[in-house]
């Protein structure tokens, strides 16, 4: 079976630093994903460009298909040792994964990756190769549906020295919250997430290194229809809403116009949901067979607003990312968050003539700029999404 292969990463770099020393480097091939974690050195300018170039050298080198051999001597012969502390220039993971779950690993001085199956901690058999007088750690192992897989910098093992914790918080301790939260996050950005602003609590807002986790989790493939309309053609009304209806995924309707199509081509009424009330987003509705209804570009703007700062911001206490909310914003990120791995766009590109009055926002008139940024950003999410204009 083919799976899905969701990855997602957060860091935070040093405080008083402005870029981060970690480096992550993600390539989709069509047989698999390669994933490199890289730490410079230190912290600052110099870690960042030594992460940045150990990174795009080995991922570029594996993705032309190069050996592992080959890459590691490349990178290990780029970034010599430091003389005076007798420490690697870079350290790094290399995770790849195939499509059919198996995984290939190469780590060099970062701290061992964590694996979870079954909701469950595992220890993986390693082969220690002694590469250029370096000592790699290679493994293989497969990846079943709903495993996590999650690579971390030494900036997370050691959050909180010197502020909360004495010793830091420790390996095991971050694994253990790792096998703690797989049982209920759903999603890889969600607990990579949760991972590194666990970190900045630890570090007291004040980190004392950088800090990057990367996770991995084997989904089976969630599809999300989300109409947005009218369609140009009057005759694409039924097309659409037909392929809509019959979907294998969840069925997301966005506007008042596209919901009335909705519910004339499938017979059903559209109930407006009273039960909760927000000021500044319009309430959704009800349609049978459909999942969600909402209004239209207010709140495809809104929860575009949320994704774009829950994607962006890894310890952000703007709440305007939040999706456990109940209003139509909130539910859409959330659907398009945590219950999506491909996402169909079906963009209606006819006139609304109520959008064209001088008075309403500009944010009326752009459909099509909230649809194309939504994409962009569930692509950085490393969604799969395919855009249909009608």
């Amino acid at each position: 079976m083919t799976y899905f292969i969701d990855i997602a990463f957060d860091n935070i770099h040093k405080y008083g630093e402005e870029l981060c020393g970690d480096k992550v480097e993600v390539i989709r091939m069509a047989d698999g994903v390669i994933i490199v974690l890289a730490d410079g050195l230190g912290s600052g300018v110099k870690a960042n460009i030594l992460a940045t170039l150990t990174a795009k050298i080995a991922g570029t080198m594996l993705k032309e298909g190069a050996s592992i051999e080959e890459t590691v001597d490349t990178v290990l012969q780029t970034l010599p040792v430091c003389k005076v502390r007798k420490l690697a220039y870079s350290t790094f993971t290399i995770i790849k994964v195939y499509n059919d779950g198996r995984v290939y690993t190469v780590e060099y001085d970062n701290p061992p990756y964590i694996f979870v199956q079954n909701g469950s901690l595992m220890e993986i058999e390693k082969r220690t190769t002694n590469m250029g007088g370096r000592m790699i750690k290679e493994s293989n192992f497969m990846l079943e549906s709903g495993d996590v897989l999650t690579a971390i910098s030494d900036g997370v093992v050691h959050a909180g020295v010197g502020a909360i914790l004495n010793l830091g918080w420790q390996w095991h301790h971050v694994a253990e919250h790792i096998e703690k939260i797989s049982h209920v996050e759903k999603c890889a950005k969600n607990i990579s997430k949760n991972l590194i602003e666990t970190c900045m609590g630890l570090y007291a807002n004040k980190p004392g290194d950088d800090s990057t986790a990367v996770t991995v989790k084997l989904r089976t493939p969630e599809v999300i229809d989300l109409f947005t309309g009218p369609p140009k053609d009057l005759e694409d009304d039924h097309w659409i809403v037909h392929k809509l209806h019959n979907g294998r995924g969840k069925k997301i309707v966005c506007g008042g116009t596209a919901a009335n199509i909705v519910a004339r081509e499938l017979g059903e009424e559209v109930q407006v949901n009273m039960e909760w009330i927000d000021k500044e987003i319009p309430p959704t509705a009800r349609i049978k067979g459909m999942d969600l209804v909402t209004e239209g570009v207010l709140t495809l703007s809104k929860a575009v607003e949320k994704i774009r700062k829950y994607v962006n911001t890894a310890h952000s206490v703007d709440t305007i990312y939040k999706i456990d909310g109940k209003d139509g914003a909130s539910q859409l990120s959330r659907m398009l968050i945590e219950d999506c791995t491909h996402l169909n766009l079906w963009v209606g590109t006819a006139v609304n003539p109520a959008h064209q009055n001088p008075d309403f926002p500009v944010d009326l008139r752009i459909k099509i700029k909230v649809v194309e940024e939504l994409a962009a950003m569930m692509e950085k999410l490393g969604k799969e999404v395919k855009t249909t204009f009608l």
